[in-house]
């Protein structure tokens, strides 16, 4: 489907939302209230960006006509005007692409972050910690709140495994694209000669699930206790607070110690479980999806390499779309938002292609 058909249901799309939201079954259903009313505020920015469109379109047709005038100084200011207006025209159009594309509603959730260190050794956990910064300040940039999950320290100020929740709107929607293998390229403190070290580490990224979503009956559960080890407050080590819970059906387990009272650690370990049985249920579809087409930036396949950080040139790679930026520094401060811009756009020119 062509843009102009797409943004043509769009604007019939927003004046049935309209005349919805005025109609007394939403007034009196809650959810259906705040829902039509997402899809209303997103609407709106399309309903406004039509109408500068349609004026321009309108200019342009009329300038057009000018633009054979007989009259050569008429003629010539009217072949100005079009060099304005069909610029004009074609970045309403760019602005549009992203507002014209279904929109995923898990984008809007909060989501579950799992990053693991990979291949590597004491490199790759350090590359997990730095990678837990980057995201650390990527996410206060953007006003979000993290709630730490479950932390598993490596040797050298390195991490094993960090699982976090981020807090924000559309915070999955934004978060992911870093699904994946970060594979890193450096001279490790450690190394004494100087050679270069390829470690990685790969991260998962969870919409946050709702009891809606994923159905877990107590029979599928098998729940167990220990102690937890580690470092940690007074009750560690003296009272059975940790927590491992097994999917039975799928054999999916979670352990969590990193709460004060086994009541939490359940709590937050049904959580992780819930995130990962919705994740599998869409990896399942994502499959299903890649097998109808290829897909160009896609977050399905968790064992692809996506991303490569190479100290030595200060280059960082993103290989789903082959965008390079020579920033390293900055990236891993936390300044990551134009590669996750540039994939968002690159994921809606895919879609746009695949509809036409």
């Amino acid at each position: 489907m062509a843009l102009r058909d797409l943004l043509a249901d769009s604007i019939s799309r927003a004046a049935a939302v309209e005349r919805e939201l005025l109609e007394p079954k939403t007034v009196r259903d809650a959810k259906l209230m705040a829902s039509l009313g997402r899809e209303h505020r997103r609407l709106a920015d399309v309903v406004e960006r039509a109408a500068i469109l349609a004026k321009l379109d309108s200019e342009l047709e009329s300038t057009r006509e000018l633009a054979d005038s007989d009259d050569a100084e008429m003629a010539a200011e009217a072949a100005a005007e079009i060099e304005r207006l069909e610029p004009a025209i074609l970045a309403q159009e760019e602005a549009l692409k992203p507002l014209l594309i279904p929109r995923d509603p898990l984008d809007d959730r909060n989501c579950i972050v799992e990053l693991r260190a990979g291949t590597g050794g004491d490199e790759a956990a350090l590359f997990a910690a730095d990678l837990w910064r980057m995201y650390s300040r990527y996410i206060e940039r953007l006003g979000w709140k993290i709630e730490l999950i479950s932390m598993s320290d490596g040797t050298l100020g390195g991490v094993k495994e960090v699982i976090f929740k981020v807090l924000g709107a559309s915070a999955f929607g934004g978060m992911r694209w870093e699904s994946g293998v970060h594979r890193v390229q450096r001279v490790p403190e450690t190394e004494a000669q100087g050679r270069i070290h390829t470690s990685a580490a790969t991260v998962a990224v969870l919409p946050e699930a709702e009891e809606i979503d994923v159905r877990i009956e107590d029979k599928d559960l098998r729940i167990d206790v220990f102690r937890a080890s580690g470092p940690g407050g007074q009750s560690v080590n003296t009272t059975d607070s940790a927590v491992r819970i097994t999917h039975l059906p799928t054999g999916l387990v979670v352990s969590q110690q990193d709460q004060k009272s086994q009541l939490q650690n359940k709590l937050k370990a049904m959580e992780v479980l819930r995130a990962r049985l919705l994740d599998a249920r869409i990896a399942e579809q994502e499959a299903e999806r890649s097998r109808l087409r290829r897909s160009q930036v896609s977050t399905g396949d968790r064992s692809a390499k996506i991303r490569t950080y190479n100290y030595p040139q200060s280059r960082v790679t993103d290989h789903r779309i082959n965008y390079t930026t020579h920033n390293l520094p900055g990236v891993m401060n936390g300044e990551i938002g134009a590669i996750i811009d540039a994939l968002k756009l690159a994921d809606v020119e895919e879609k746009l292609g695949g509809s036409e």
